[in-house]
């Protein structure tokens, strides 16, 4: 679960997030959604530690995001917008690698089984030199879900794609079981198909919808049945 109380955040005399409260519960899907500019990004490297706030508490499953790190990172798993691959190596020599960086001990099981999941196993011998845009973010995601964190927060996962592409990553993440996904995403189209929840950052505050009451309350549509 992602608790975050009071959160404030800026730069300078800039502030960014104003007193920001969310809570995000065991497998829910939430898209974190807002504007260019809103403070997605600062949101999210508030979260994982990576930017120090001025104010508030931030706990992910019950541990305080600036006390204790290292135990953190067991906990929550991120795939950046961009992820850096090595791409002299294969698609399977890149899964090694990162996860020789993450478990002292490799299961070549699970790395079957999650580049199966994300539709590369095919492709695992290939250097990603000849890997599509999609295959490059899939390949990221195989990365990010080997860690086997129950929390996952994707920053833009399909940003970029053509259409199939999209419906690749958003077929893999469907396909997840008992995760807690915070997502930022522009596409409505993807928010109504997997998420459960939207976090809409306005003004240096979120709000917190299902996606139906966020889809009504913006005027937007309905939610797909």
């Amino acid at each position: 679960m992602i608790d975050v109380q009071q959160l404030q955040q800026g730069f300078g005399k800039k502030v960014v997030l104003d007193g920001v409260n969310l809570q995000i519960d065991t497998n829910e899907i939430c898209a974190l959604v807002g504007r260019n500019g809103a403070g997605k990004s600062t949101f999210i490297n508030s979260l994982l530690g990576i930017l120090p706030f001025k104010q508030g508490q931030i706990f992910i499953n019950g541990i305080e995001v600036t006390r204790k790190r290292k135990r953190l990172s067991n906990e929550i798993a991120y795939l950046p917008e961009k992820f850096m691959l090595y791409p002299l190596l294969t698609g399977l020599e890149n899964m090694v690698f990162f996860a020789k960086a993450v478990h002292n001990q490799l299961d070549y099981d699970r790395i079957e089984s999650i580049l199966k999941s994300v539709n590369l196993w095919e492709e695992r011998n290939k250097s990603i030199n000849s890997y599509s845009k999609g295959m490059l973010q899939r390949l990221g995601l195989a990365v990010t879900l080997y860690q086997d964190s129950a929390i996952l927060v994707l920053d833009e996962p399909t940003s970029g794609l053509d259409p199939m592409g999209r419906q690749e990553i958003l077929l893999a993440l469907k396909a997840l079981k008992n995760k807690t996904i915070l997502l930022s995403s522009h596409h409505l189209d993807e928010i109504r198909q997997l998420c459960t929840h939207v976090a809409f950052i306005d003004n240096g505050k979120i709000t917190k919808y299902t996606v139906g009451e966020f889809l009504k309350t913006q005027h937007l549509g309905e939610a797909e049945k």
